[in-house]
């Protein structure tokens, strides 16, 4: 008789993952993982989540403003650090959704910086589901100057 139980959940911190809490609303529907990413040098992060029941929309998917919250956030991240950490906000965010994420599925944002000038930085992310691109986005984020 063959094994029929399920495969064993995801572990992010197994996987190399590190838990990024943050207060606010990022702090309600967290938490997002975080870990260095092997392609770069210096502080650069790959980001993820892990689609809980929380999340779900009245499809019993994961709700669509959960994963712009969560690109919207990723492509944030990655763009402070080579914007030399200075305080920036979201002025232009484009989704595209592709596939369905199902609960208890893990997340991942491959985001990168397109373009940067002196006051905006152009960023990109797929969203991703093992090899499975879930989502796609686009944005841009305004630099507000020194803290």
């Amino acid at each position: 008789m063959p094994d029929t139980q399920p495969p064993a959940p995801f572990d992010p911190a197994a996987a190399g993952w590190e838990r990024y809490d943050a207060d606010g609303f990022i702090g309600l529907v967290g938490p997002f993982w975080q870990r260095p990413k092997k392609d770069q040098a210096g502080e650069s992060f790959d980001y993820a989540f892990m689609a809980e029941k929380k999340h779900h929309n009245l499809r019993g998917v994961v709700q669509g403003g959960m994963l712009m919250t969560f690109a919207d956030r990723s492509m944030g991240r990655t763009c402070f650090y080579p914007n030399e950490r200075q305080p920036q906000a979201t002025i232009q965010l484009d989704m595209h959704f592709i596939d369905a994420v199902q609960i208890g599925e893990f997340v991942e944002a491959k985001c990168k910086v397109v373009r940067r000038t002196r006051s905006v930085i152009f960023m990109s992310a797929d969203l991703v589901v093992g090899s499975r691109v879930v989502a796609t986005a686009n944005g841009v984020w305004k630099t507000l100057g020194k803290r």
